[in-house]
């Protein structure tokens, strides 16, 4: 990644979730922060995520996932990755995500977790901090 390019982040909603508030503060809060960043808005697949990647070529990819969801639908979105051959961006999930699943999901390659109430800074500099340069 050229130094002068904006860091470039995917904030999306996959599955059914109709709450998208804080999906919307976090983009604004990564715009603000100097970032280029896509929302896609909400009820993204899998699928629709991986076209999103491959055809916006994100550094990082932030998922809202308040439905209780996030045990279903990480697994089919970083399986769509990896049959894209998609392994250079860093994945995140924001939302309400017991202690007991992060381990599983950070097996499958999620790297981040944000919770109600994450103050805005804490995810910007965990983008900032992880993305390869």
């Amino acid at each position: 990644m050229s130094n002068n390019r904006k860091i470039k982040v995917l904030v999306t909603k996959p599955g059914l979730d109709g709450h998208d508030r804080g999906a919307k503060v976090v983009a604004r809060g990564l715009r603000d922060a100097g970032m280029e960043v896509i929302y896609t808005g909400l009820h993204q697949t899998p699928k629709d995520i991986a076209n999103t990647i491959i055809q916006e070529d994100p550094d990082a990819v932030l998922l809202s996932i308040l439905s209780g969801a996030h045990n279903a639908l990480c697994p089919k979105i970083m399986e769509q990755l990896k049959e894209h051959n998609i392994d250079d961006v860093l994945v995140a999930v924001g939302g309400i995500i017991p202690e007991e699943d992060k381990d599983y999901l950070r097996e499958l390659g999620l790297q981040g977790f944000y919770g109600p109430g994450t103050e805005i800074k804490t995810i910007v500099n965990f983008v900032k901090e992880n993305i390869k340069r």
